[in-house]
């Protein structure tokens, strides 16, 4: 759609398209409104830039106009209003990069982006998503188009076909890899062969043989292969067949730059270095010319070596042996040899091979060949003319092609001899009834240099792209006339011209076939008869201007230039066939294996046995035909071969229904999620996917139906133009909208429209709602105005009113201040004024009292300081005459001083003359000198001193003389002093002496006053420390006791807590292991199910086969059953029992040999019989030895046999007798099977498959015969050992002694040993049981030596704990733990009392039955009496009153009638009936009443047989009516309540807190039934397990429907535009399903389960389990839907959610977890209706959404579409920010919900308070028969 299109829409800001070389396409908007006549659109980008765009003057073509947002992201690009190349380009990119959405529709056409990341998008579960939808209802997948060819086989019987194409490295191989997976998943092949995994395990092999490294891709498939999986007739995999197409043998010889050869050959090399490879004699790749052209023989990442495990291992399990697959190794090295061998010019016409060519050896030796004839041949060719043969030599170049020719023949021979063995293991061995095949092939090529190859795959796509188109308009044209719309207005293109120019006659391939027959051929010649035949004729064909060696085809996807060189050579591919016989004469047996088809004469429509064409064979042809041999297949050349074998394919394809995959690479650096615009439209260019936009966009591309288009443009209708008819309306609306009739046709059921009609239509509704918006918002604004100006002015007037009340108020306050400030000024003045003259006061007096203390102070200091002075002088007149006597005694000393230096000096002066007679010493000391000199100089220096002291001591002897004098003076005047002093010492002495008598008491007085003191101030001071110590003491005492206190209630607090805690955990841990435990316990009681109805089934078809059953041997259905083990109810399948199963699993074409397989292991059974007979032949030697020494010790003693052994001997001559019947069935058997070993025999209807059907039979029922009697032995053998006394054990020996001799015929013991053998499994089941107890209580013991440890550790914990604790502290805690362990010495000993009561009443119940078998025994005795013994007395008749009965709650019945039972209460039982009329449970009570009849005639074998008719009969009766609700909910009703009233009545205390007095007299006395409610309970959960399927498959086909897609709010959701694959209209049609049926639903349900009296807690697990389904369900198809994705629907998830929560509410079940279940769903409906933008958002989010996994989140985000164009797209950058913050979230990788999972269940115990003796049998249920007891 362009601009021109549609005058309305050329206006501003249109958005439209424009070339860009680096993006390919840009988005701009119009600036400026485009009028006719404008040469220039005014643009602007979308990064800002202004751009002025030129249209284009001969065309006038303007831009292609862009898509509203709302329409971007769609799954279907059929469903863009504007269908052309931006577009369908934008559209890939925005779901490939935003959204990361790989897979994309294209109207029929599925285009698939390869991320080059591994998606977790191909599980199980997204496979159970897919499996049965339809292929429009779920996002584009694989899956989605695997399921429509899936459905369509089986629905049509017609075969399919999917076309997976494109270029190399797209992923192809990996599509039709998981088509084929799905196709293995839901045709159920798992149990079959495992077809898928033998294909797959077919990759290894093809890859490397077929695969090589391109400038492209690392492992590129270098040919096509086409794979028919075939199905049986009911729909399951049988097989497989491969064909191939155009293997690139020219790769074999030469690799481009970068490029690799097949990847074989490096494997081989690189793994030369083992062993078995030795004798290859192989080296590095690089040593061989074929591995080493392309410069590149490693591949990043590669592990050749690897890779080699791999192939080789993938060889073994298709059945290639190790010889084989060292041949295929032997021959490939021979290739690599052989492309080593060098030639040697003679001449320009002749060469040779050097002599003793080393390559040419090993390639000899590795082919088996003469080097002689291979070197001959390789050198020479032969000629054979009309007369004679003749050789001719060849020049190099020709040598060097043939080699290469010969290389790459016997290569494509043994690719094709490995695809035959593939097909071989793949072969099916049942008859193939349709097939769906997988095309994976190349798609169109275009290189720099395009060949011959790149010319036969391009020739393919023209055919394959035919085919698309008229399948195409097939649908196109079947569409409109089942519309009724006139298809002839639409032109679709056919590329039958381009087809035409290649295979037609005169064709470039009939004239290169022309050409190749000429003798002088050549490239250049055929080029120019190209140009001759059809340059300037056909508009298809060009020439290059620059060469005459190329020619160039104009492709429906490109044109397409090919270099001629090397076409001829490729076409003819000629191999000499001289070269080719020494090959065949090989002694290498397989090397003759691959050319033995070569002279085949294969016609040109015929596939080789393998199902393939012989597209890789090589034309052998000689230089000219010999006469009479007409070797036609040596004259195919190649283009002639591919020719046929694509006629064959498109006949293949043409006969089946085609369904198209198209592989896009989206960028050539395998980066990913990384597009490259220009790569990816190159491809789809090439692979068709525009054309089929071309051939879409020209008819009508968009379709609606009526109600849809009404539904979403109601809002551009009136209500007047409302009609009652939506089609009437609808034409009339559209004829006002679009005035053009040519845009629109109305059809039956649809409108049809041109392109862009709808984005028409879109603008016109975005503006109308636009518009009214705007109304709305101006409405809401004005509204909102108005609102706030009245809250406003009312706002005002109150704060005026406010503000002058405040300022009266303000007013008031200031007068009655200013009054109080006046009265507070007077008393303050007041105050202050005589304040200040009572200071004037105070200070005056003061200042007098301080100046007259002053005076006299200074009155007191002045006669002070006289005394003072007094004082001083005398002690310093003192100190004087004694400083005078220091200076007169130190100078005496002086002179004394200097009068001995002076003596000295006078020494010093002789010596000084005697030293200086010595003066020859200083001749002998001149050392000395300086010494002497230094002396010297101190001599000087003391000399000076000396002098210096002299003048001191002159002047210190004149001061002496002085002082001496004054001294004198002195002394004399102290001489008078003293003779006063004298005088008044003698006074002074007499007054110290009073004086010192009275200081001496005082002293005594002050120092016992001080004693006083000190001992007062001690004591006091003692006896304050010690109150503040003992305070201190008293304090830190209470402190400790309460820190004490305090940890302790800590302690216990924190241990009650932390014990709180990890009581909680270990719960939580224990319900969470004891949940998986019974999920697991029941998910295999529902496997076992599924097995025992399978068996039942086959048996039920068994006998049905079987047409004359054998009179005498037919049993009831409860002789059946009846030997069923009282332990484990399990269905054990027996030796004859397990013959016709098997032959069962078998399809019924095949029975011939099925039966024959049937009688050798038939044969194979009776020879282990005889090796079973005889080892128990041995054992009865054995005993009879030891019974015979037993006898000879016990010959006194006489035996003693009771009335139970009597009964036993008849049973076992009644086996006897029975044996010996089985023995001559048996030898019937044997000799109608001996008598011939013809295959005839075996045939049904011949007499040895009568006899052995009959004896089957027979057989079967004797042994359940068997197994009844051997169970009633059993018991009898207990009673005996209970009656009996141990003596008598020798005598049972000797008893058992006769009757083994009795038995001493070898057949009767071979007979009696199937018997036994079945005893002895009923022996291994107890066995099993008791091992299991034994275990339980090994397991128990463990437990609790565990918990002893645990004891002893706490204990330990608590004794450290303990001495760490004050004295006060531990004492407590000691008494705490005595009392706690004494608590729990009571509990242990009231466990024990507990115990030993349990054992009083079941020894009490033992004495019980023992006092009652003595009383039999007793009235045994008197029966034994003879009738004569008996005194015959008169009888008088007696009136005997009638007594009012007491009932006990029983009901009788005779054992004859326990069928009749079972049938009229269990199996014809009505449902609705008995729900409506009677009281719940009735069954249950009614069985349990008889039970307890049984076990009051303390019958084991009445309860035995009764409850297990009982069981088996609600089985049976579930099997057949197991799809209906009420039949099931009424048996699990029933089969718990009988259950509970097993427990209520059982006798145990745990269950008899609710019983009244009556219902304890009720319980059972005689048997324990412990080990069946095991059993019954185990077939609750079955019931229980029935039901939920039964739920599910009711409400599985409303959910989907009335949760997502019903619009429970109508008009919150429009309705998108769709393509072509419309999906279910979300518009509640008759027959669609809306949250009322949802609920309806529910109701039935619930009312159904409450009818039938189930349990409330077990109505509420059902509650859970059906919203479990919901929410799984929804969600599930939520992330599969994009559609679904959106804001509005967000909205009607959670209104539809709030419904079903209402439910809940109303039926009173919000407690039983069925909400919970819905917490994903409701996450992610808020997940869909929040904002998405910032990262407060981000954290919101990732807190809301904490049920989700982050792959869930990620997966919504990525899917989120707006549906109209107010809302916008989450940003990628946004999601970038959610899986950062998530990614530390550990949870699982898994994208879907497990819809399929089923939560525990568990039968809470319900008492019932209904007393047993009330309940009356209505005569409705025809029980008659039984009578109240």
């Amino acid at each position: 759609m362009h601009l021109d299109d549609g005058q309305s829409l050329q206006i501003e800001y249109a958005r439209v398209w424009i070339p860009d070389p680096e993006e390919v396409w840009k988005s701009a908007e119009l600036l400026k409104d485009y009028k006719p006549g404008d040469k220039v659109l005014q643009l602007r980008l979308e990064e800002g830039k202004d751009l002025e765009y030129c249209l284009d003057p001969k065309t006038k073509e303007l831009p292609p106009l862009r898509n509203p947002d709302i329409l971007v992201g769609e799954n279907d690009l059929t469903a863009l209003s504007y269908l052309h190349e931006p577009a369908v380009l934008h559209n890939l990119k925005v779901r490939f990069i935003d959204s990361k959405l790989i897979y994309t529709y294209c109207g029929i056409v599925l285009v698939a982006i390869n991320p080059y990341e591994q998606l977790p998008i191909y599980g199980e579960d997204i496979i159970n998503a897919y499996s049965g939808q339809n292929m429009g209802d779920m996002d584009p997948h694989i899956f989605a188009v695997a399921e429509e060819a899936y459905k369509q086989m089986a629905r049509d019987e017609r075969n399919q076909s999917i076309i997976v194409s494109g270029e190399s490295g797209a992923g192809k191989t990996v599509s039709a890899k998981y088509a084929m997976r799905y196709f293995a998943t839901v045709s159920g092949s798992a149990s079959e062969a495992n077809v898928e995994e033998k294909v797959l395990a077919s990759n290894p092999i093809m890859e490397s043989i077929g695969n090589a490294k391109t400038t492209r891709n690392d492992n590129s498939s270098r040919f096509g292969k086409y794979i028919e999986i075939g199905f049986d007739k009911r729909y399951r995999i049988i097989g497989a067949n491969m064909r191939t197409y155009l293997l690139e043998k020219s790769r074999v010889v030469f690799q481009a730059e970068e490029e690799r050869n097949y990847h074989i050959f490096y494997q081989l090399c690189a793994s030369a270095a083992l062993p078995e490879f030795k004798t290859l004699r192989l080296g590095n790749a690089n040593y061989f010319h074929y591995t080493k052209q392309g410069g590149s023989p490693v591949i990043d990442g590669v592990d050749d070596a690897k890779e080699m495990v791999n192939t080789r291992q993938a060889c073994t399990l298709l059945g290639i042996s190790d010889s084989y697959q060292m041949g295929i190794f032997r021959i490939l090295a021979g290739i690599l040899h052989l492309g080593n061998v060098e030639f040697a010019s003679r001449d320009s016409d002749s060469c040779t091979v050097p002599p003793k060519h080393e390559p040419l050896t090993i390639f000899c030796d590795l082919m088996g060949v003469e080097y002689e004839e291979m070197a001959h041949w390789l050198c020479h060719r032969k000629l054979a003319t009309a007369t004679e043969t003749y050789i001719k030599p060849i020049s190099k170049l020709h040598a060097i092609n043939a080699r290469d020719a010969l290389a790459k023949h016997i290569y494509a021979n043994l690719f094709n001899w490995i695809v035959d063995h593939v097909n071989k293991a793949l072969h099916a061995t049942v008859k193939q009834h349709s097939f769906i095949g997988v095309l994976d092939i190349y798609g169109f090529e275009t290189f720099e240099i395009n060949s011959f190859e790149q010319f036969c795959i391009n020739y393919a796509n023209e055919k394959l792209q035919q085919q698309f188109n008229m399948h195409v308009f097939k649908l196109e044209q079947e569409e409109y006339m089942k519309e009724q719309i006139p298809w002839t207005l639409i032109d679709f293109y056919d590329n039958q011209p381009c087809i035409n120019l290649i295979e037609a006659k005169m064709g470039v391939l009939d004239l290169l076939d022309e050409e190749c027959k000429m003798p002088k051929g050549s490239d250049d010649s055929w080029a120019q008869k190209l140009y001759n035949t059809h340059l300037n004729k056909c508009a298809l064909f060009e020439k290059p201007r620059l060469s005459n060696k190329a020619f160039i085809i104009k492709h429906f996807a490109d044109k397409v230039e090919y270099q001629c060189e090397g076409f001829l050579e490729k076409n003819k591919d000629t191999v000499y066939e001289e070269q080719i016989k020494v090959l065949k004469s090989s002694k290498f047996k397989l090397l003759p294996e691959l050319f033995q088809d070569e002279e085949k004469v294969l016609s040109p429509t015929s596939a080789t046995p393998s199902g393939r064409v012989p597209l890789s064979r090589t034309a052998v042809k000689p230089a000219k035909a010999r006469p009479g041999q007409a070797s036609k297949e040596h004259k195919k050349t190649v283009g002639h071969q591919f020719r046929n074998s694509l006629h064959l394919l498109m006949e293949t394809l043409n006969a089946t229904t085609p369904h198209y995959v198209r592989c896009i690479k989206p960028n050539d650096f395998k980066f990913p999620f990384t597009f490259d615009e220009k790569r990816a439209v190159q491809q789809l260019r090439a692979c068709g996917v525009l054309e089929t936009i071309r051939i879409s966009a020209a008819g009508f591309p968009s379709r609606w139906t009526y109600q849809e288009f009404f539904s979403r443009y109601r809002v551009l209708m009136k209500q007047r133009d409302v009609l009652g008819d939506r089609k009437q309306t609808c034409k009339n609306v559209l004829e006002k909208l679009i005035k053009d009739k040519d845009k629109y046709q109305f059809g039956k059921t649809k409108i049809f429209f041109r392109a862009g009609q709808v984005a028409y239509l879109e603008k016109i509704r975005a503006d109308k709602l636009r518009a009214a918006c705007i109304r709305i918002q101006k409405t809401i604004r004005g509204w909102l105005m108005r609102k706030k100006y009245m809250r406003m002015r009312k706002a005002a007037i109150t704060i005026q009113r406010h503000v002058r009340g405040y300022q009266a108020r303000c007013y008031a306050k200031f007068l009655r201040r200013t009054r109080a400030a006046i009265t507070i000024q007077k008393f303050q003045r007041m105050y202050v004024v005589r304040k200040r003259y009572q200071c004037m006061r105070a200070t005056t007096i003061a200042l007098q009292a301080l100046l007259r203390g002053y005076m006299v102070r200074n009155k007191y200091q002045m006669m002070l300081r006289e005394h003072k002075t007094i004082i001083i002088q005398k002690h310093v007149r003192g100190w004087l005459a004694r400083v005078h006597y220091r200076r007169t005694l130190k100078a005496i000393v002086y002179l004394q001083c200097c009068y001995r230096r002076m003596m000295a000096k006078r020494e010093l002066k002789k010596l000084k003359i005697e030293a200086r007679s010595v003066e020859r010493y200083k001749k002998l000391h001149i050392g000395l000198e300086n010494k002497i000199m230094q002396l010297q100089r101190k001599i000087d220096e003391q000399n000076k001193e000396y002098k210096s002291l002299l003048e001191k001591m002159s002047n210190l002897e004149i001061t002496y003389s002085t002082e001496t004098e004054k001294l004198r003076n002195d002394v004399e005047r102290l001489r008078m002093s003293e003779e006063e002093a004298k005088n008044a010492t003698n006074r002074v002495i007499s007054l110290q002496e009073e004086i010192a008598k009275l200081r001496k008491e005082l002293h005594q007085t002050q120092s016992e006053k001080k004693t006083i003191e000190e001992w007062a101030d001690k004591y006091k001071h003692d006896t304050e420390q010690l109150v503040s110590e003992l305070k201190e003491q008293n304090t830190l005492l209470k402190t400790e006791k309460e820190e004490l206190n305090r940890r302790i209630h800590d302690q216990a607090r924190e241990i009650t807590e932390s014990m709180e805690r990890k009581l909680v955990e270990e719960t939580k841990q224990l319900e969470l292991d004891l949940n998986d435990e019974r999920l697991r316990y029941q998910n295999l009681l529902n496997e076992f199910s599924r097995l025992e109805e399978r068996y039942d089934d086959l048996k039920d078809e068994m006998n049905l086969m079987v047409s004359i059953p054998k009179p005498g041997h037919k049993r009831t259905d409860s002789t059946h059953s009846s030997n069923e083990s009282e332990y484990t109810f399990s269905s054990e399948i027996t030796e004859a029992e397990d013959l016709p199963v098997r032959m069962e699993q078998e399809p019924s074409e095949k029975k011939a040999p099925l039966d024959m397989s049937l009688f050798l292991k038939l044969q194979k059974r009776v020879t282990e019989l005889e090796q079973e007979k005889q080892s128990l032949q041995n054992e009865l030697d054995r005993k009879e030895e030891q019974a015979l020494r037993a006898k000879a010790k016990e010959e006194e003693r006489p035996p003693i046999r009771g009335a139970e052994l009597e009964y036993e001997s008849l049973k076992r001559q009644e086996l006897e007798s029975e044996n010996k019947k089985l023995k001559n069935e048996l030898n019937e058997l044997q000799k109608a099977l001996t008598e011939t070993r013809a295959p005839e025999v075996t045939a049904p209807g011949a007499p040895a498959y009568r006899v052995l059907l009959d004896q089957l039979t027979s057989v079967s029922e004797e042994l359940e015969v068997r197994k009844e009697e051997v169970l009633i032995l059993r018991s009898q053998l207990v009673s005996q050992k209970e009656a009996i006394q141990p003596k008598n054990t020798m005598t049972d020996a000797t008893l058992l002694l006769e009757d083994v001799q009795k038995m001493k015929d070898k057949g009767e013991i071979a007979q009696a040993y199937i018997g036994l053998k079945e005893t002895n499994r009923l022996l291994e089941s107890q066995l099993q049981s008791q091992k299991k107890s034994h275990e339980n209580e090994l397991e128990s013991l463990r437990g609790e030596i565990q918990s002893l440890k645990e004891e002893n550790n706490r204990q330990q914990q608590l004794l450290a704990q303990n001495l760490q604790l004050p004295p006060e502290a531990r004492i407590e805690a000691s008494l705490q733990h005595e009392i706690t362990r004494l608590t729990n010495e009571n509990l242990d000993l009231m466990e024990q009392l507990e115990k030993q009561d349990k054992t009083v009443r079941k020894l009490k119940k033992q004495l019980k039955v023992f006092a009652k078998k003595i009383g039999e025994l007793e009235v045994g005795q008197m029966e034994n009496i003879s009738p004569g013994q008996i005194i015959d007395e008169p009888i008088r008749p007696v009136n005997i009153p009638r007594k009012e009965k007491d009932f006990q709650g029983m009901l009788e019945y005779k054992k004859e009638d326990e069928q009749k039972l079972v049938k009229n209460l269990i199996l014809e039982l009505k449902p609705r009936g008995v729900a409506v009329n009677l009281i719940p449970g009735l069954p249950a009570y009614i069985l349990f009443m008889c039970v307890r009849h049984a076990d009051y005639l303390n019958d084991d074998q009445k309860v035995r047989s009764l409850l297990t008719s009982t069981i088996n009969g609600i089985k049976k009766v579930l099997k057949k009516r197991g799809d209906d609700f009420e039949t099931v909910s009424f048996w699990l009703s029933n089969t718990c309540r009988f259950l509970h009233c097993l427990k209520q009545y059982s006798g145990e205390e745990g269950f008899m807190k609710h019983n009244t007095p009556r219902q304890n007299e009720h319980c059972l006395t005689n048997f324990d039934l412990a080990e069946y409610r095991q059993v019954l309970s185990d077939l609750a959960i079955q019931i229980y397990q029935q039901l939920v399927r039964v739920l599910e498959n009711i409400l599985q086909p409303m959910i989907v429907s009335g949760m997502l897609e019903h619009e429970t709010i109508q008009g919150v959701s429009g309705v998108k535009p769709t393509g072509l694959r419309k999906r279910t209209s979300s518009i509640a049609d008759e027959g669609t399903y809306t949250l009322d049926s949802i609920i309806r639903q529910l109701n039935s349900f619930h009312s159904v389960m409450c009818q039938h009296g189930m349990d409330p807690e077990l109505i509420k697990q059902v509650v859970k389990q059906m919203f479990y389904i919901i929410g799984a369900v929804t969600l599930n198809n939520l992330l599969l839907r994009k559609d679904m994705c959106s804001w509005s629907k967000g909205m009607q998830i959670r209104y539809n959610v709030s419904q079903l929560e209402e439910w809940l509410r109303d039926k009173n079940l919000m407690n039983s977890g069925a909400k919970e279940t819905l917490e994903p769903l409701i996450q992610a409906a808020q997940l869909l209706q929040v904002k998405k933008k910032t990262d407060e958002d981000a954290e919101a989010i990732c807190s809301m959404c904490n049920a989700l996994t982050t792959a869930q989140i990620v997966k919504v985000l990525n899917l989120y579409t707006p549906v109209n164009e107010f809302e916008e797209r989450v940003l990628v950058s946004f999601i970038r920010t959610i899986q950062v913050r998530l990614r530390d979230r550990k949870d699982s990788p898994q994208l879907l919900m497990d819809a399929k999972h089923i939560f525990p269940v568990t039968f809470p115990f319900n008492p019932s308070s209904l007393a047993l003796e009330t309940i009356q049998i209505p005569a409705s249920l025809g029980l008659g028969f039984i009578s109240r007891v």
